[in-house]
Protein backbone atom coordinates (compact mmCIF):
# COMPACT_ATOMS: atom_id res chain seq x y z
CA UNK A 1 0.00 0.00 0.00
CA UNK A 2 1.25 3.60 -0.36
CA UNK A 3 0.28 6.58 -0.26
CA UNK A 4 0.78 10.39 -1.36
CA UNK A 5 1.09 13.22 0.67
CA UNK A 6 0.47 16.73 -0.41
CA UNK A 7 1.52 19.61 1.92
CA UNK A 8 2.50 23.30 2.28
CA UNK A 9 4.98 25.25 4.30
CA UNK A 10 2.42 27.83 7.06
CA UNK A 11 5.20 30.25 6.54
CA UNK A 12 6.58 31.04 3.25
CA UNK A 13 9.51 28.23 3.16
CA UNK A 14 10.34 24.88 4.51
CA UNK A 15 13.74 24.98 5.63
CA UNK A 16 15.50 21.53 6.25
CA UNK A 17 18.98 20.14 7.29
CA UNK A 18 19.69 18.87 3.62
CA UNK A 19 19.75 15.68 5.19
CA UNK A 20 16.48 15.50 6.59
CA UNK A 21 16.02 11.63 6.24
CA UNK A 22 15.67 11.33 9.79
CA UNK A 23 13.30 13.68 10.56
CA UNK A 24 10.70 12.19 7.90
CA UNK A 25 10.94 9.06 9.35
CA UNK A 26 10.85 10.37 12.94
CA UNK A 27 7.46 12.00 11.55
CA UNK A 28 6.41 9.21 10.71
CA UNK A 29 6.77 7.21 13.93
CA UNK A 30 5.56 10.35 15.70
CA UNK A 31 2.39 10.06 13.91
CA UNK A 32 1.26 6.16 14.64
CA UNK A 33 -0.84 4.61 17.44
CA UNK A 34 1.61 4.20 20.29
CA UNK A 35 1.51 0.25 20.23
CA UNK A 36 2.01 -0.06 16.30
CA UNK A 37 4.78 2.34 16.77
CA UNK A 38 7.02 0.76 19.02
CA UNK A 39 6.28 -2.61 17.42
CA UNK A 40 7.44 -0.74 14.24
CA UNK A 41 10.27 0.85 15.77
CA UNK A 42 11.85 -1.76 18.16
CA UNK A 43 10.74 -4.95 16.60
CA UNK A 44 9.70 -4.87 13.19
CA UNK A 45 9.75 -8.63 11.61
CA UNK A 46 12.66 -10.35 12.77
CA UNK A 47 14.71 -12.91 9.85
CA UNK A 48 17.72 -14.32 11.57
CA UNK A 49 19.27 -11.61 13.34
CA UNK A 50 18.31 -8.98 10.68
CA UNK A 51 14.90 -7.13 11.51
CA UNK A 52 12.79 -5.85 8.78
CA UNK A 53 10.50 -2.78 9.47
CA UNK A 54 8.95 -3.32 5.85
CA UNK A 55 8.04 0.66 5.14
CA UNK A 56 10.02 3.35 3.04
CA UNK A 57 9.42 7.05 1.96
CA UNK A 58 10.53 8.83 -0.95
CA UNK A 59 12.99 12.55 -0.99
CA UNK A 60 10.34 15.52 -0.46
CA UNK A 61 9.70 16.95 -4.58
CA UNK A 62 8.43 20.23 -4.95
CA UNK A 63 10.53 23.35 -5.74
CA UNK A 64 13.45 23.96 -3.14
CA UNK A 65 17.04 25.24 -3.75
CA UNK A 66 19.94 24.62 -1.52
CA UNK A 67 22.03 26.37 1.06
CA UNK A 68 25.57 25.22 2.50
CA UNK A 69 23.87 23.39 5.47
CA UNK A 70 20.12 23.73 4.62
CA UNK A 71 17.71 22.86 2.05
CA UNK A 72 14.72 25.48 1.53
CA UNK A 73 11.48 24.51 -0.18
CA UNK A 74 8.32 26.19 -1.03
CA UNK A 75 5.05 24.81 -1.56
CA UNK A 76 3.08 22.77 -2.56
CA UNK A 77 5.39 19.58 -1.42
CA UNK A 78 4.72 16.02 -1.97
CA UNK A 79 6.16 12.89 0.21
CA UNK A 80 5.42 9.21 -0.85
CA UNK A 81 5.26 6.75 1.66
CA UNK A 82 4.61 2.72 1.61
CA UNK A 83 4.64 -0.38 4.01
CA UNK A 84 3.34 -3.56 3.02
CA UNK A 85 1.17 -3.16 6.31
CA UNK A 86 -1.64 -1.17 5.86
CA UNK A 87 -2.55 -0.92 9.42
CA UNK A 88 0.67 1.17 9.40
CA UNK A 89 -0.71 3.36 7.15
CA UNK A 90 -4.09 3.63 8.14
CA UNK A 91 -3.22 4.60 11.63
CA UNK A 92 -0.65 7.32 10.17
CA UNK A 93 -3.36 8.69 7.67
CA UNK A 94 -6.10 8.72 10.43
CA UNK A 95 -3.51 10.93 12.58
CA UNK A 96 -2.83 13.52 9.94
CA UNK A 97 -6.50 13.92 9.38
CA UNK A 98 -6.96 14.53 13.40
CA UNK A 99 -3.85 16.26 13.18
CA UNK A 100 -5.01 18.73 10.22
CA UNK A 101 -1.25 19.70 9.61
CA UNK A 102 2.53 18.05 9.53
CA UNK A 103 5.02 19.04 11.63
CA UNK A 104 8.93 18.23 10.49
CA UNK A 105 11.21 19.04 13.33
CA UNK A 106 9.96 22.40 14.88
CA UNK A 107 8.27 23.94 11.24
CA UNK A 108 4.42 23.18 10.75
CA UNK A 109 2.70 22.57 7.10
CA UNK A 110 -0.76 22.71 6.04
CA UNK A 111 -2.17 19.04 4.72
CA UNK A 112 -3.38 20.06 1.63
CA UNK A 113 -4.46 15.85 0.72
CA UNK A 114 -3.91 12.43 0.98
CA UNK A 115 -3.96 10.12 -1.74
CA UNK A 116 -4.05 6.36 -1.63
CA UNK A 117 -2.20 5.36 -4.64
CA UNK A 118 -3.21 2.14 -6.75
CA UNK A 119 -1.06 -0.61 -7.37
CA UNK A 120 0.88 -0.80 -10.57
CA UNK A 121 0.47 -3.25 -13.38
CA UNK A 122 2.72 -6.21 -13.38
CA UNK A 123 4.58 -6.98 -15.81
CA UNK A 124 8.33 -9.01 -16.37
CA UNK A 125 10.24 -6.90 -17.55
CA UNK A 126 9.51 -3.77 -15.96
CA UNK A 127 10.86 -0.29 -15.86
CA UNK A 128 11.12 1.54 -12.46
CA UNK A 129 12.67 4.85 -11.43
CA UNK A 130 14.34 5.36 -8.02
CA UNK A 131 12.24 7.97 -5.46
CA UNK A 132 14.93 7.74 -2.90
CA UNK A 133 18.31 5.78 -3.60
CA UNK A 134 19.17 2.42 -3.51
CA UNK A 135 21.76 1.63 -0.82
CA UNK A 136 23.44 -1.34 -1.21
CA UNK A 137 26.79 -2.78 1.10
CA UNK A 138 28.53 -5.18 3.26
CA UNK A 139 30.39 -4.97 6.16
CA UNK A 140 34.15 -5.73 5.73
CA UNK A 141 36.82 -6.30 8.01
CA UNK A 142 40.40 -4.91 7.60
CA UNK A 143 43.61 -6.54 8.35
CA UNK A 144 43.80 -4.62 11.65
CA UNK A 145 40.52 -6.16 12.56
CA UNK A 146 38.57 -2.31 12.01
CA UNK A 147 34.83 -3.20 10.33
CA UNK A 148 34.72 -1.21 6.97
CA UNK A 149 31.22 -0.75 4.90
CA UNK A 150 31.55 -1.24 1.36
CA UNK A 151 28.63 0.41 -0.99
CA UNK A 152 28.04 -1.33 -4.39
CA UNK A 153 27.65 0.61 -7.66
CA UNK A 154 25.11 -1.07 -10.44
CA UNK A 155 28.45 -1.36 -12.28
CA UNK A 156 28.90 -4.08 -10.25
CA UNK A 157 27.66 -7.76 -10.50
CA UNK A 158 27.40 -8.07 -6.52
CA UNK A 159 25.04 -4.90 -6.50
CA UNK A 160 22.31 -7.06 -8.30
CA UNK A 161 23.05 -10.11 -6.07
CA UNK A 162 22.66 -8.38 -3.01
CA UNK A 163 19.48 -6.33 -3.68
CA UNK A 164 18.15 -10.28 -4.79
CA UNK A 165 19.51 -11.44 -1.67
CA UNK A 166 18.13 -9.01 0.78
CA UNK A 167 14.43 -9.08 -1.87
CA UNK A 168 14.58 -12.93 -0.41
CA UNK A 169 15.45 -12.38 2.81
CA UNK A 170 12.43 -9.90 3.18
CA UNK A 171 10.08 -12.80 1.93
CA UNK A 172 11.23 -15.26 4.24
CA UNK A 173 10.62 -12.98 7.25
CA UNK A 174 7.09 -12.64 6.13
CA UNK A 175 6.75 -16.28 5.39
CA UNK A 176 6.03 -15.81 1.91
CA UNK A 177 7.71 -17.96 -1.15
CA UNK A 178 9.72 -20.36 -1.69
CA UNK A 179 13.08 -20.81 1.13
CA UNK A 180 14.88 -22.00 -1.98
CA UNK A 181 16.87 -18.64 -2.97
CA UNK A 182 17.00 -20.94 -6.00
CA UNK A 183 13.66 -19.71 -7.03
CA UNK A 184 14.96 -16.18 -7.96
CA UNK A 185 17.11 -17.24 -10.64
CA UNK A 186 16.81 -15.68 -13.95
CA UNK A 187 15.49 -12.16 -12.14
CA UNK A 188 17.51 -9.29 -13.22
CA UNK A 189 17.77 -5.67 -12.29
CA UNK A 190 19.21 -3.46 -14.97
CA UNK A 191 20.71 0.16 -15.12
CA UNK A 192 18.64 1.73 -18.19
CA UNK A 193 19.66 5.36 -17.10
CA UNK A 194 22.23 5.53 -14.50
CA UNK A 195 25.45 7.60 -14.56
CA UNK A 196 27.79 9.27 -12.24
CA UNK A 197 25.67 11.75 -11.11
CA UNK A 198 23.18 9.56 -9.95
CA UNK A 199 25.46 8.43 -6.88
CA UNK A 200 23.97 9.87 -3.80
CA UNK A 201 26.16 10.63 -0.41
CA UNK A 202 24.00 11.10 2.25
CA UNK A 203 24.11 11.56 5.66
CA UNK A 204 21.34 9.37 8.21
CA UNK A 205 22.30 10.84 11.57
CA UNK A 206 26.06 10.72 12.33
CA UNK A 207 26.11 7.44 9.30
CA UNK A 208 27.39 8.32 5.79
CA UNK A 209 25.03 6.59 3.65
CA UNK A 210 25.97 6.13 -0.39
CA UNK A 211 23.23 5.35 -2.55
CA UNK A 212 21.97 5.35 -6.23
CA UNK A 213 19.12 7.28 -7.69
CA UNK A 214 18.12 6.67 -11.84
CA UNK A 215 16.02 4.28 -13.94
CA UNK A 216 16.00 0.60 -13.87
CA UNK A 217 14.86 -2.60 -15.56
CA UNK A 218 13.45 -4.74 -12.95
CA UNK A 219 12.86 -8.55 -13.92
CA UNK A 220 10.96 -10.06 -10.53
CA UNK A 221 8.43 -12.84 -9.98
CA UNK A 222 4.95 -11.06 -9.37
CA UNK A 223 5.01 -11.60 -6.08
CA UNK A 224 8.88 -9.88 -5.24
CA UNK A 225 7.96 -7.42 -7.50
CA UNK A 226 5.16 -5.98 -5.21
CA UNK A 227 7.15 -6.70 -2.13
CA UNK A 228 9.94 -4.35 -3.57
CA UNK A 229 7.45 -1.94 -4.51
CA UNK A 230 5.78 -1.94 -0.64
CA UNK A 231 8.98 -2.04 0.84
CA UNK A 232 11.40 -0.64 -1.16
CA UNK A 233 14.72 -2.23 -2.62
CA UNK A 234 18.16 -2.75 -1.24
CA UNK A 235 18.80 -1.88 2.53
CA UNK A 236 17.71 1.01 4.87
CA UNK A 237 14.37 1.04 3.77
CA UNK A 238 12.70 2.46 7.14
CA UNK A 239 15.89 5.40 6.80
CA UNK A 240 14.74 6.62 3.31
CA UNK A 241 16.27 4.49 0.96
CA UNK A 242 15.06 2.55 -2.14
CA UNK A 243 11.65 3.48 -2.99
CA UNK A 244 10.51 2.92 -6.41
CA UNK A 245 7.96 3.86 -8.90
CA UNK A 246 6.99 2.46 -12.00
CA UNK A 247 8.16 4.68 -15.33
CA UNK A 248 6.82 4.65 -18.87
CA UNK A 249 9.31 3.46 -21.04
CA UNK A 250 7.99 5.63 -24.00
CA UNK A 251 8.16 8.50 -21.87
CA UNK A 252 10.48 10.98 -23.64
CA UNK A 253 12.05 12.21 -20.26
CA UNK A 254 13.83 8.87 -18.97
CA UNK A 255 15.42 7.81 -22.44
Amino acid sequence: MRITIEFSPLVDRLILPIHYNSLIQGFVYANLDNLISDSLHNKGVAFGKRQFRFFTYSRIYGRYFINSETIEFTGPLKLHISSIHEDVLESFVKHLLIKGKIELGSQQCELLRIDVEEKPKFARPIQVKTLSPITVYSTLTAGDGRKKTYYYSPTERDWEIQIFTNLWRKSQALGMGSSDPAYLAGSRIRPVKVGKQDLRIMKYRDTVIKGWTGIYELDLPEEFFYLAYDAGLGAKNSQGFGMIEVTDSKDERYK
